[in-house]
């Protein structure tokens, strides 16, 4: 079963070029001592932090640097953007009535990223 999501949990994401660390919005319920997870926690800088630099061509920073730099590459610093919850989600178990936040779900940048939980936060709360 996976892992209940809690604020300290590792994320990366595909074009960052370091890993984050998650901040759960405070709520009434906690896992391990911490502020547990939601779907809803997708706030940029909030609840996940930068990755660093970007590399997504997506990212309009990012294609006009490497398009000064006459298509080299050139990574720029990450400032995410997520129009959507996390997904799936945990529809079984609710927080404040919405979803909770497991070590599965995957949350997508406006910049073609893909964020994924590398670490949890905790390793003692599974949830189905």
């Amino acid at each position: 079963m996976p892992n209940q999501v809690c604020t300290g949990a590792l994320l990366q994401c595909t074009f960052g070029m370091a890993p984050s660390t998650f901040i759960a919005t405070p709520k009434m319920v906690m896992t391990s001592n911490m502020d547990a997870g939601n779907i809803m926690d997708n706030k940029p800088i909030a609840n996940v932090p930068p990755f660093g630099m970007c590399s997504s061509l997506a990212n309009p920073s990012v294609a006009s640097a490497t398009a000064a730099a006459l298509g080299v590459l050139t990574p720029m610093p990450c400032v995410p953007v997520f129009p959507a919850p996390w997904v799936p989600g945990v529809p079984t178990v609710l927080l404040s009535n919405i979803p909770a936040l497991d070590d599965t779900c995957k949350l997508m940048c406006a910049f073609a990223g893909v964020v994924s939980i590398s670490f949890a936060g905790q390793v003692t709360h599974q949830i189905p």
